[in-house]
Protein backbone atom coordinates (compact mmCIF):
# COMPACT_ATOMS: atom_id res chain seq x y z
CA UNK A 1 0.00 0.00 0.00
CA UNK A 2 1.67 3.24 -1.41
CA UNK A 3 1.58 6.31 1.47
CA UNK A 4 -1.04 7.74 -0.84
CA UNK A 5 -3.33 5.06 -0.39
CA UNK A 6 -2.36 4.40 3.35
CA UNK A 7 -3.75 8.47 3.82
CA UNK A 8 -6.59 7.69 2.65
CA UNK A 9 -7.57 4.92 4.45
CA UNK A 10 -6.91 6.31 7.90
CA UNK A 11 -9.27 9.48 6.79
CA UNK A 12 -11.69 7.71 6.01
CA UNK A 13 -11.77 5.34 8.76
CA UNK A 14 -11.43 8.80 11.21
CA UNK A 15 -14.13 10.00 9.22
CA UNK A 16 -16.63 7.18 9.48
CA UNK A 17 -15.72 6.84 13.11
CA UNK A 18 -16.93 10.62 13.51
CA UNK A 19 -19.99 10.26 11.62
CA UNK A 20 -21.13 6.86 13.51
CA UNK A 21 -20.26 9.10 16.64
CA UNK A 22 -22.32 11.35 15.66
CA UNK A 23 -25.55 9.32 15.02
CA UNK A 24 -25.20 7.11 17.93
CA UNK A 25 -24.09 10.25 20.79
CA UNK A 26 -27.10 12.67 20.27
CA UNK A 27 -29.09 11.20 23.03
CA UNK A 28 -26.05 11.00 25.29
CA UNK A 29 -25.17 14.92 25.35
CA UNK A 30 -23.89 15.39 29.18
CA UNK A 31 -24.15 11.72 30.01
CA UNK A 32 -20.34 10.84 30.16
CA UNK A 33 -18.52 10.27 33.02
CA UNK A 34 -14.27 10.95 33.79
CA UNK A 35 -14.24 14.22 32.23
CA UNK A 36 -11.79 15.06 33.52
CA UNK A 37 -9.89 14.07 30.49
CA UNK A 38 -11.54 16.97 28.95
CA UNK A 39 -10.19 19.51 30.74
CA UNK A 40 -7.18 21.30 28.50
CA UNK A 41 -3.79 21.19 30.62
CA UNK A 42 -1.87 22.89 28.84
CA UNK A 43 -1.10 26.52 28.59
CA UNK A 44 0.10 26.70 25.08
CA UNK A 45 -3.23 24.85 23.61
CA UNK A 46 -5.46 26.92 26.11
CA UNK A 47 -4.20 30.24 24.78
CA UNK A 48 -4.93 29.31 21.32
CA UNK A 49 -8.57 28.44 22.67
CA UNK A 50 -7.19 24.87 22.18
CA UNK A 51 -6.94 24.63 18.64
CA UNK A 52 -4.23 22.32 18.48
CA UNK A 53 -4.42 19.66 16.76
CA UNK A 54 -2.50 20.51 13.80
CA UNK A 55 -0.34 22.94 15.58
CA UNK A 56 1.19 21.06 18.60
CA UNK A 57 4.53 19.10 18.88
CA UNK A 58 6.49 16.71 20.55
CA UNK A 59 5.13 15.70 24.39
CA UNK A 60 3.34 18.48 24.53
CA UNK A 61 1.10 17.34 22.42
CA UNK A 62 0.54 14.07 23.42
CA UNK A 63 -2.77 14.90 25.27
CA UNK A 64 -3.97 16.67 21.97
CA UNK A 65 -3.24 14.70 19.03
CA UNK A 66 -0.36 12.20 19.43
CA UNK A 67 0.97 11.57 16.36
CA UNK A 68 2.54 14.99 16.50
CA UNK A 69 4.73 13.57 19.31
CA UNK A 70 7.01 12.54 16.37
CA UNK A 71 7.48 16.22 15.37
CA UNK A 72 11.30 16.56 17.19
CA UNK A 73 14.62 17.99 16.50
CA UNK A 74 16.07 16.10 19.69
CA UNK A 75 16.43 12.67 21.50
CA UNK A 76 14.34 13.54 24.31
CA UNK A 77 11.39 16.10 24.66
CA UNK A 78 9.60 16.63 28.49
CA UNK A 79 6.70 18.57 29.40
CA UNK A 80 5.45 19.53 32.73
CA UNK A 81 1.98 21.13 33.04
CA UNK A 82 0.11 22.77 35.91
CA UNK A 83 -3.59 24.19 35.82
CA UNK A 84 -5.10 25.75 38.52
CA UNK A 85 -8.73 24.44 38.04
CA UNK A 86 -12.32 25.73 39.34
CA UNK A 87 -13.80 25.29 42.49
CA UNK A 88 -10.24 24.83 44.22
CA UNK A 89 -8.83 21.86 41.34
CA UNK A 90 -5.68 20.99 40.35
CA UNK A 91 -4.79 19.79 37.22
CA UNK A 92 -0.80 17.73 37.57
CA UNK A 93 -0.04 16.32 34.38
CA UNK A 94 3.21 15.70 32.40
CA UNK A 95 4.92 13.84 29.30
CA UNK A 96 8.21 12.54 28.30
CA UNK A 97 8.95 11.57 24.38
CA UNK A 98 11.82 9.86 23.50
CA UNK A 99 12.67 10.03 19.59
CA UNK A 100 14.40 7.05 17.81
CA UNK A 101 14.87 8.93 14.97
CA UNK A 102 13.85 6.29 11.92
CA UNK A 103 11.57 4.09 14.27
CA UNK A 104 9.16 6.75 15.29
CA UNK A 105 9.48 7.97 18.80
CA UNK A 106 7.94 6.64 21.93
CA UNK A 107 6.00 8.19 25.39
CA UNK A 108 4.90 8.68 28.58
CA UNK A 109 2.22 10.55 30.36
CA UNK A 110 0.61 11.01 33.25
CA UNK A 111 -2.06 13.00 34.63
CA UNK A 112 -3.74 13.44 37.94
CA UNK A 113 -6.43 15.55 39.64
CA UNK A 114 -6.64 16.79 43.09
CA UNK A 115 -10.13 17.83 43.60
CA UNK A 116 -9.44 19.51 47.08
CA UNK A 117 -11.39 18.89 50.34
CA UNK A 118 -14.82 16.83 49.47
CA UNK A 119 -17.17 16.68 52.72
CA UNK A 120 -19.63 13.96 52.44
CA UNK A 121 -23.15 13.67 54.31
CA UNK A 122 -25.60 10.92 54.66
CA UNK A 123 -29.23 11.05 55.59
CA UNK A 124 -30.28 11.43 59.08
CA UNK A 125 -33.33 8.97 59.85
CA UNK A 126 -34.87 12.31 62.23
CA UNK A 127 -34.31 14.16 59.50
CA UNK A 128 -31.92 16.54 57.99
CA UNK A 129 -28.29 15.32 56.92
CA UNK A 130 -25.45 13.79 58.77
CA UNK A 131 -21.91 15.75 58.20
CA UNK A 132 -19.50 12.83 57.73
CA UNK A 133 -16.16 15.07 57.82
CA UNK A 134 -13.84 14.99 54.76
CA UNK A 135 -14.05 12.29 52.49
CA UNK A 136 -10.85 10.38 51.46
CA UNK A 137 -9.62 8.90 48.68
CA UNK A 138 -10.86 11.11 46.07
CA UNK A 139 -9.06 11.59 42.81
CA UNK A 140 -9.04 10.79 38.85
CA UNK A 141 -5.65 9.78 36.93
CA UNK A 142 -4.45 8.81 33.72
CA UNK A 143 -0.79 6.76 32.54
CA UNK A 144 -0.35 6.61 29.26
CA UNK A 145 1.91 4.90 26.73
CA UNK A 146 2.35 6.53 23.41
CA UNK A 147 3.99 5.83 19.79
CA UNK A 148 4.27 7.90 16.63
CA UNK A 149 6.03 7.83 13.52
CA UNK A 150 6.57 9.71 9.97
CA UNK A 151 4.93 7.77 7.33
CA UNK A 152 6.83 10.39 5.28
CA UNK A 153 7.98 13.56 5.06
CA UNK A 154 4.88 15.06 5.03
CA UNK A 155 2.41 12.47 7.16
CA UNK A 156 2.21 11.45 10.32
CA UNK A 157 0.02 8.95 12.64
CA UNK A 158 0.37 8.16 16.10
CA UNK A 159 -1.71 6.31 19.18
CA UNK A 160 -1.63 6.46 23.09
CA UNK A 161 -2.94 3.49 25.66
CA UNK A 162 -4.11 5.10 28.68
CA UNK A 163 -5.48 3.49 31.83
CA UNK A 164 -7.69 5.76 33.74
CA UNK A 165 -9.02 5.85 36.95
CA UNK A 166 -11.57 7.73 38.79
CA UNK A 167 -12.19 7.48 42.77
CA UNK A 168 -15.36 9.55 43.93
CA UNK A 169 -15.55 8.43 48.02
CA UNK A 170 -18.41 5.65 49.24
CA UNK A 171 -21.76 5.46 49.63
CA UNK A 172 -22.76 3.86 53.13
CA UNK A 173 -26.62 2.30 53.06
CA UNK A 174 -28.76 2.36 56.44
CA UNK A 175 -27.94 -1.67 56.69
CA UNK A 176 -24.47 -1.05 56.97
CA UNK A 177 -22.97 -1.78 53.45
CA UNK A 178 -20.53 0.32 51.93
CA UNK A 179 -20.28 0.39 48.14
CA UNK A 180 -16.93 2.00 46.98
CA UNK A 181 -17.65 4.48 44.06
CA UNK A 182 -13.98 3.62 42.16
CA UNK A 183 -13.96 3.17 38.58
CA UNK A 184 -10.72 2.17 36.39
CA UNK A 185 -10.83 2.14 32.17
CA UNK A 186 -8.56 1.15 29.41
CA UNK A 187 -8.59 3.94 26.67
CA UNK A 188 -7.15 4.89 23.46
CA UNK A 189 -6.42 8.08 20.86
CA UNK A 190 -5.32 7.75 17.30
CA UNK A 191 -4.27 11.01 15.44
CA UNK A 192 -3.12 11.77 12.25
CA UNK A 193 -0.99 14.86 10.88
CA UNK A 194 -0.81 15.84 7.16
CA UNK A 195 1.82 18.91 6.01
CA UNK A 196 0.34 20.21 2.42
CA UNK A 197 2.89 21.74 0.29
CA UNK A 198 1.49 25.06 0.21
CA UNK A 199 2.58 27.83 3.26
CA UNK A 200 2.64 25.66 5.75
CA UNK A 201 -1.11 24.30 6.17
CA UNK A 202 -1.47 21.43 7.93
CA UNK A 203 -4.11 19.38 9.47
CA UNK A 204 -5.03 16.53 11.51
CA UNK A 205 -7.92 14.37 13.02
CA UNK A 206 -7.60 12.36 16.23
CA UNK A 207 -10.22 10.04 18.14
CA UNK A 208 -9.64 10.61 22.19
CA UNK A 209 -11.08 8.43 25.01
CA UNK A 210 -12.09 5.15 23.07
CA UNK A 211 -13.24 2.44 25.31
CA UNK A 212 -16.05 0.08 26.43
CA UNK A 213 -17.90 1.65 28.98
CA UNK A 214 -17.84 1.58 32.81
CA UNK A 215 -20.87 0.39 35.19
CA UNK A 216 -20.99 1.71 38.24
CA UNK A 217 -23.79 0.22 40.87
CA UNK A 218 -26.06 -1.02 37.74
CA UNK A 219 -25.47 1.97 35.39
CA UNK A 220 -23.33 2.03 32.18
CA UNK A 221 -21.72 5.16 31.40
CA UNK A 222 -19.70 6.24 28.30
CA UNK A 223 -16.04 7.56 28.69
CA UNK A 224 -16.26 11.67 27.09
CA UNK A 225 -15.67 9.85 23.74
CA UNK A 226 -14.20 13.04 21.38
CA UNK A 227 -13.69 13.85 17.26
CA UNK A 228 -11.86 16.47 16.86
CA UNK A 229 -10.95 17.79 13.31
CA UNK A 230 -8.00 21.07 12.98
CA UNK A 231 -5.97 23.20 10.96
CA UNK A 232 -3.49 25.51 10.89
CA UNK A 233 -0.96 27.82 8.67
CA UNK A 234 1.48 30.28 9.14
CA UNK A 235 0.00 33.46 7.52
CA UNK A 236 3.58 35.48 7.12
CA UNK A 237 4.31 32.95 4.85
CA UNK A 238 1.87 34.31 2.29
CA UNK A 239 4.54 37.48 2.52
CA UNK A 240 7.51 35.72 3.42
CA UNK A 241 10.95 35.75 0.89
CA UNK A 242 13.05 33.76 2.73
CA UNK A 243 13.11 30.29 4.64
CA UNK A 244 13.76 31.45 8.00
CA UNK A 245 10.93 30.29 10.31
CA UNK A 246 11.89 32.04 13.25
CA UNK A 247 9.37 34.55 12.75
CA UNK A 248 5.71 33.03 12.45
CA UNK A 249 2.33 33.92 12.74
CA UNK A 250 0.28 30.49 13.07
CA UNK A 251 -3.66 30.43 12.62
CA UNK A 252 -5.23 27.27 14.02
CA UNK A 253 -8.91 26.25 13.84
CA UNK A 254 -10.02 23.02 15.17
CA UNK A 255 -13.89 21.69 14.97
CA UNK A 256 -14.84 19.17 17.56
CA UNK A 257 -17.89 16.90 18.38
CA UNK A 258 -17.97 15.19 21.29
CA UNK A 259 -20.46 13.09 23.32
CA UNK A 260 -20.23 15.08 26.62
CA UNK A 261 -21.68 18.49 25.08
CA UNK A 262 -22.63 20.09 21.77
CA UNK A 263 -20.38 21.03 18.76
CA UNK A 264 -17.79 23.52 19.71
CA UNK A 265 -15.38 25.21 16.83
CA UNK A 266 -12.27 26.44 18.72
CA UNK A 267 -10.09 29.26 17.02
CA UNK A 268 -6.27 30.46 17.92
CA UNK A 269 -3.65 32.97 16.76
CA UNK A 270 0.07 32.57 18.20
CA UNK A 271 2.58 35.20 17.10
CA UNK A 272 6.67 33.45 17.46
CA UNK A 273 9.52 36.44 17.29
CA UNK A 274 12.31 35.01 16.79
CA UNK A 275 12.05 31.78 18.51
CA UNK A 276 12.55 33.81 22.13
CA UNK A 277 8.62 35.19 22.57
CA UNK A 278 5.26 33.76 21.80
CA UNK A 279 2.33 35.78 22.26
CA UNK A 280 -1.32 33.82 22.00
CA UNK A 281 -5.20 34.47 21.81
CA UNK A 282 -7.63 32.08 21.33
CA UNK A 283 -12.38 32.09 21.40
CA UNK A 284 -14.00 28.85 22.00
CA UNK A 285 -17.74 28.96 20.66
CA UNK A 286 -20.83 27.34 22.31
CA UNK A 287 -18.93 26.68 25.19
CA UNK A 288 -21.39 27.36 28.97
CA UNK A 289 -18.56 28.66 30.64
CA UNK A 290 -15.23 29.30 28.52
CA UNK A 291 -14.47 31.31 26.06
CA UNK A 292 -11.54 33.77 25.43
CA UNK A 293 -8.24 33.59 26.13
CA UNK A 294 -4.51 34.63 26.04
CA UNK A 295 -1.06 33.63 26.93
CA UNK A 296 2.75 34.04 26.57
CA UNK A 297 5.76 31.77 25.83
CA UNK A 298 9.29 32.52 26.54
CA UNK A 299 12.16 30.39 24.69
CA UNK A 300 15.74 30.41 26.17
CA UNK A 301 18.50 28.04 26.56
CA UNK A 302 19.85 26.55 29.62
CA UNK A 303 22.84 24.39 30.27
CA UNK A 304 22.82 24.20 26.48
CA UNK A 305 19.52 22.39 26.55
CA UNK A 306 16.43 24.42 24.66
CA UNK A 307 14.00 25.64 27.21
CA UNK A 308 10.19 26.71 27.03
CA UNK A 309 7.83 28.30 29.89
CA UNK A 310 4.36 29.12 28.99
CA UNK A 311 1.60 30.80 30.94
CA UNK A 312 -1.89 30.96 30.01
CA UNK A 313 -5.24 32.67 31.54
CA UNK A 314 -8.79 31.24 30.23
CA UNK A 315 -11.95 33.44 31.05
CA UNK A 316 -14.29 31.54 33.34
CA UNK A 317 -18.06 32.59 33.53
CA UNK A 318 -19.48 32.32 36.74
CA UNK A 319 -16.12 31.29 38.21
CA UNK A 320 -12.89 32.72 38.76
CA UNK A 321 -10.15 32.40 35.48
CA UNK A 322 -8.33 29.66 35.06
CA UNK A 323 -4.88 29.64 35.33
CA UNK A 324 -1.98 27.35 33.47
CA UNK A 325 1.88 26.63 33.73
CA UNK A 326 3.87 24.71 32.06
CA UNK A 327 7.87 23.81 30.99
CA UNK A 328 8.90 22.03 28.38
CA UNK A 329 12.77 20.95 28.23
CA UNK A 330 14.42 19.59 24.84
CA UNK A 331 18.12 17.75 25.11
Amino acid sequence: MNHNRLLLALLVILGLSGAAFAQVSLSKVGQSTMDFQLVSISPVASAMGEAYTAVGKGADAIFYNPAAMAEMNTQFNVALDYTQWIADINYYAGAVAWNLNNYGAVGLSFLTVDYGTIYGTSINPLGGYIDNGPVSNVGAYSLGLSYAKYINTQFLVGGNMRFVGQNLGENTFYNGVSIKNNATKLAFDLGVKYYTLWNDFRFGMVIRNFSSDITREVYAEQLPLTFTMGAAIDLLDFFRKTKDKSTSLTYAMDFVHSNSHSEELDMGLQYKFLGMLSLRGGYQTNRDLQSWSAGVGVNTTLAGNELEVNYSYSQMQIFNGVNRFSVIMSF
